[in-house]
């Protein structure tokens, strides 16, 4: 979206999401078993490229590659950010935190259910943060 001072114009846009991570190898194979894809010519030895979709890039990178581009301490034991994420159903919510909590993952939080919302959401090895959400939409009328 762009504000012009009135009209609010939708644009697409790519997000890349930096965290910092310990160990590349069990950062891998914890996102690779979520389901996301790796990107190899954007990965090396400090980095890993996750595909998480067409417009979202986890870019996981080594403690001290990451503070190579931050500008303040790394925020180590502490929560820097939640990254959320969409689902289309609540049993997509459900086998995403499983996944993760079978593949070296620990709980972050209890399950949310609202009506029309549920959530869930796993710290990942590193602890950053990871919440998945199924909202209902309305449905159309005929």
């Amino acid at each position: 979206m762009s504000w012009d001072g009135g009209t609010v114009a939708v644009m697409s846009r790519m997000i890349f999401v930096n965290l910092p991570v310990t160990d590349l190898a069990r950062s891998r194979a914890f996102y690779g078993a979520l389901g996301f894809g790796i990107n190899e010519e954007f990965s090396d030895e400090n980095a890993v490229s996750v595909v998480i979709s067409d417009e979202i890039v986890a870019m996981l990178l080594l403690e001290d590659y990451f503070a190579s581009f931050a500008t303040r301490p790394l925020a180590k034991g502490a929560t820097g950010a939640i990254v959320a994420l969409s689902a289309e159903t609540p049993a997509e919510v459900d086998a995403f935190v499983r996944a993760g909590l079978a593949n070296g993952g620990s709980p972050a939080k209890e399950k949310i259910e609202f009506p029309g919302m549920y959530g869930w959401s796993v710290l990942d090895p590193d602890g950053n943060h990871w919440e998945i959400v199924y909202m209902e939409q309305p449905q159309e009328e005929d």
